[in-house]
């Protein structure tokens, strides 16, 4: 059974920048979709909002509208580990952060979330 740890969240300043790492024990990324969703206040995390991915097969990155240009997603295969770059922080883009892998078949598997809070 494929388990996810993250880190990385924390505080940061508008404008500035934070990497959250995923990494995975059990299995390997080879035949997951990994990617990222966001939880805000009020919200079910299953109704939050994707935030980036990469496809299985071609491995081709994904991102929300209001994050494209500003965030980078990237996995390491040796490594077993997905980033999330975000770069130009918004107080917008404060929120519960998980990362996720989808399988060839099979139910999404959960990271267990960190905390980014954008503010000065």
């Amino acid at each position: 059974q494929v388990q996810l740890v993250e880190s990385g969240g924390g505080l940061v300043q508008p404008g500035g920048s934070l990497r959250l790492s995923c990494t995975a024990s059990g299995g390997s990324l080879d035949h997951y979709a990994p990617g990222w969703f966001r939880q805000t206040p009020g919200k079910e995390r299953d109704l939050g909002d994707f935030v980036a991915g990469i496809t299985w097969r071609s491995g081709r990155q994904l991102y929300a509208d209001s994050v494209k240009g500003r965030f980078t997603v990237s996995k390491d295969t040796a490594n077993s580990t997905v980033y999330l770059q975000m770069n130009s922080l918004k107080p917008e883009d404060t929120a519960v952060y998980y990362c996720y892998l989808d399988p060839t078949s099979g139910s999404r598997i959960w990271g267990q979330g960190t905390q980014v809070t954008v503010s000065s």
